[in-house]
């Protein structure tokens, strides 16, 4: 009776593949909001434009209300997603400049004057 031994070095494993889908040359998986915004934005124009269907059985209708649904669903969640983003990276770049100020006049005589106006105030 034969052995049958996989050794690991024998099967060829591919690493997965990164998947990016570039549109206009810009990966779209590096921007910020953008599954989300897309994600709730089809879920919800389809539901919509389901129901929709249901409600008065015309197609052409139906799916104007659920196309419009997904347009509003996702600009609706994205500029504030966005927004969120952008003000949340602004106070982490100021968070890591007064950081590193902090690191540079630690021990110094000028810490000690930015100390005493902290009190003062």
């Amino acid at each position: 009776m034969a052995e049958s031994r996989v050794f690991s070095e024998d099967v060829n494993v591919d690493p997965p593949s990164e998947r990016s889908v570039i549109i206009f040359g810009r990966d779209i998986s590096t921007i910020p909001c953008f599954r989300n915004s897309f994600l709730y934005g089809i879920s919800i124009g389809i539901g919509v434009g389901f129901l929709a269907f249901l409600k008065t059985s015309r197609p052409q209708l139906s799916t104007h209300i659920g196309f419009g649904t997904f347009m509003a669903t996702t600009l609706g969640y994205w500029f504030p997603c966005r927004y969120n983003w952008s003000k949340q990276k602004f106070d982490a770049a100021q968070l890591q400049q007064a950081l590193q100020q902090q690191a540079i006049f630690e021990g110094t005589d000028k810490e000690r004057e930015l100390t005493m106006k902290t009190e003062q105030a």
